[in-house]
């Protein structure tokens, strides 16, 4: 007897996963590119906090962050952002205004549930600081070092667990395709 009830359970389950696995091939979920620059400001946000609890003497702020999908047709994502790097001495706090516009191809890490942006090349920088005169190349460098490594391991989304199409997704062989303006999740090739 007790094995209808869980019978039928399974049942249910493999058609809940059909359908979902059928609605992600016709209509796929998506992401836009707001939804990610609000994810970003969050991650930022949330790794600067951590930061500055650690006892890190820099502070991270973004005052904007503009991401754009697929343009010109091409799999990758530009993040254009501009925000400040601060450097907390001796009670006072010594800023530096950056500018940095990247180009790397959006990569879905299933065990993670979330993308990542991988193999950054950097397009634009600059960077102003009353305090820095001459040469600023070996800082953008440095500064663009530190914005890959973060963008490596931090991701520019995650899958949200409260939400059930979200959650059936990280469940299920998924990956993810540029399209302009957007993220899309689709079925993983075998």
């Amino acid at each position: 007897m007790n094995k209808a009830p869980l019978y039928i359970f399974r049942v249910l389950m493999v058609l809940m996963l059909v359908l979902a696995s059928g609605c992600a091939s016709l209509s796929p979920y998506s992401i836009s590119e707001g939804e990610l620059e609000r994810h970003l400001q969050d991650v930022v946000s949330e790794f600067d906090r951590n930061q500055l609890n650690s006892g890190s003497p820099l502070s991270l702020s973004l005052d904007d962050a503009d991401i754009t999908l697929g343009p010109d047709g091409r799999d990758v994502a530009v993040i254009d952002v501009r925000g400040q790097v601060a450097l907390n001495a001796l009670m006072a706090k010594l800023p530096v205004d950056i500018a940095l516009k990247v180009e790397g191809a959006p990569v879905y890490d299933s065990s993670e549930k979330a993308i990542f942006i991988r193999r950054l090349q950097l397009l634009e920088s600059s960077i102003d600081s009353p305090f820095l005169k001459g040469d600023l190349k070996p800082v953008t460098d440095t500064v663009m070092r530190l914005v890959a490594q973060m963008l490596e391991t931090m991701p520019v989304y995650r899958l949200d667990e409260t939400d059930f199409a979200q959650r059936m997704f990280g469940m299920m062989p998924v990956d993810v395709r540029v399209a302009p303006g957007r993220l899309e999740f689709v079925m993983a090739d075998q």
